[in-house]
């Protein structure tokens, strides 16, 4: 069974996660550079405090960019606003209208227009604009998800989007259930693609350990590349806790 714990390591927080795995792995994470290791049953704390402070100088690079990378302001839902679909910037257009037509969203070359009644509340706008949302990523991660267990194999039980504020995606493997995080939708799709085989392949590996590795290199071989793409778009405005 896994454990937990934190130690550390020159005023850095360092989270540990013991698992029966042969290699020690340490990452730091999007969106403030949390610091994660994965670290085999065997191997002392002493020596995954020695790792950490062996890779120090790229753990603080990592974290800089983090802190440093871009952040979306609080979105009003006003006209003029920038809001990102599949990887590209778009400006809002909020159209209020009279009546009890539907409210929706309209997708231009250059603009998103969001119908709305006159007076609708910002809580409301983004409402409407999250449900076209919520509709686009499920057209993508649908198209993914049949590709996608297809060639490697797998078969999940159900799948479905919702907003989280730690991840971008989650498997439960026993339940053979998969979510995408609705802020997804916001990316290029090749990101969406390399979260949907990320989370796949924890069908197959349920761990982040050197088998999980092998299979995601062998049938996306870009997909450190993609993650990186991924990590580097501008966040949105949530508190995520580091």
């Amino acid at each position: 069974m896994d454990t937990e714990h934190a130690i550390t390591v020159r005023d850095i927080k360092v989270q540990v996660v013991r698992k029966t795995i042969k290699n020690l792995h340490l990452g730091v994470y999007p969106p403030n550079g949390r610091v994660r290791v994965a670290a085999p049953m065997a191997v002392s704390l002493q020596a995954v405090r020695l790792a950490v402070i062996g890779k120090l100088g790229w753990v603080n690079r990592q974290r800089r960019k983090f802190l440093a990378q871009a952040r979306q302001s609080k979105r009003e839902m006003v006209s003029g606003e920038s809001h990102y679909f599949l990887g590209r910037r778009y400006r809002l257009r909020v159209v209020e209208f009279e009546g009890n037509a539907a409210q929706h969203v309209a997708k231009r070359p250059l603009a998103i227009e969001l119908h709305v009644r006159s007076g609708a509340p910002t809580r409301l706008r983004e409402a409407v604009l999250d449900d076209w949302y919520r509709e686009q990523l499920r057209e993508v991660a649908l198209a993914l998800m049949t590709k996608w267990q297809k060639k490697l194999g797998v078969e999940v039980s159900s799948w479905g989007i919702k907003r989280m504020k730690t991840k971008w995606g989650a498997c439960n493997a026993k339940a053979r259930r998969v979510w995408l995080n609705l802020e997804l939708v916001k990316s290029p799709t090749e990101c969406i693609e390399y979260i949907v085989v990320h989370e796949l392949v924890h069908l197959l590996v349920r761990r982040h350990d050197d088998r999980f590795f092998a299979v995601m290199d062998r049938h996306l071989a870009n997909w450190r590349s993609r993650r990186d793409l991924l990590n580097s778009l501008p966040l949105p405005h949530v508190e995520w806790p580091c």
